[in-house]
């Protein structure tokens, strides 16, 4: 059955000063477009159950669909940069789905006065709460699945530091930031910081000013660290090393522990 029309969308119009560098655009303006979330158009092929997790399956259980909205937890993102952190995907194929995800109210689209033309995608609050079953996905994979990566796999440390929202549950007083830095041979160091407060943790690769901590390592190191050992000995912490070690221990600590369970069920 073809889908119905889309609903119409209501947008309302915004005039806002950029949030880029001043010293690069300075006197720019922008047009931001603030999308109402519509009622989602029903699915090409949908399950066709009542029943509330077909429903949510029907919006979200695409291939690529769930990974996007991880990839887009650290803030908006343009095309070819979502491109570049999801290698996998055709362009054609990245092109459909985030038209599907805007119509069905997971993003937003913002075109900006800029030349060349730029777009940007954004989560809404509908997708952000995803975030938590994002988490729970990946605790399942590390208790089920984790190896160290396997021959043709993708290695992108940010993968894994952009499901720190719905991972992280540090206690309410926990409060800074800290900066992952994975330091590159021939490119610039990537940086992710993580910020914690009110017991939630962010995350961002656009930002500015010093860090409570930092913690350094190379893409070997920190595949160590993250890996099914954990081990976090060659990583350098710098600043508030409790912090450090509190917002480490999301990813550190989940792969050690999928290690001790594995061995415990093979014993069992």
């Amino acid at each position: 059955m073809a889908d119905s029309p889309v609903p119409a969308l209501l947008f309302r119009r915004k005039e806002v000063y950029s949030d880029l560098s001043p010293a690069v655009h300075p006197p720019d303006r922008r047009a931001e477009v603030t999308q109402i979330p519509p009622v989602p158009p029903p699915k090409r092929h949908p399950y066709d159950q009542w029943s509330p997790d077909a429903r949510a399956l029907d919006l979200v259980g695409d291939k690529w669909t769930l990974l996007i909205v991880r990839d887009l937890a650290a803030g908006p993102r343009r095309f070819v940069e979502l491109q570049r952190v999801l290698p996998g995907i055709s362009t054609e194929q990245l092109r459909s789905r985030l038209n599907r995800m805007v119509a069905d109210g997971l993003l937003t689209r913002q075109r900006y006065r800029e030349v060349p033309p730029r777009v940007d995608y954004e989560l809404t609050e509908r997708s952000r709460e995803l975030m938590p079953v994002l988490g729970a996905l990946a605790r399942w994979g590390y208790d089920w699945t984790w190896t160290g990566p396997r021959q043709g796999e993708d290695v992108n440390l940010g993968a894994i530091f952009r499901l720190a929202p719905g991972m992280a549950s540090p206690p309410a007083g926990t409060a800074g930031t800290a900066d992952l830095v994975v330091q590159a041979r021939e490119q610039e160091d990537r940086v992710f910081r993580l910020e914690a407060s009110g017991g939630q943790v962010t995350i961002t690769e656009r930002f500015s000013g010093p860090a409570d901590a930092t913690v350094t390592g190379s893409e070997e190191q920190w595949i160590a660290a993250l890996g099914p050992d954990g081990s976090t000995a060659g990583l350098d912490v710098a600043g508030d090393r409790d912090l450090a070690e509190e917002l480490l221990g999301v990813f550190a600590g989940a792969a050690a522990a999928s290690t001790r369970r594995s061995a415990q069920r093979a014993v069992a």
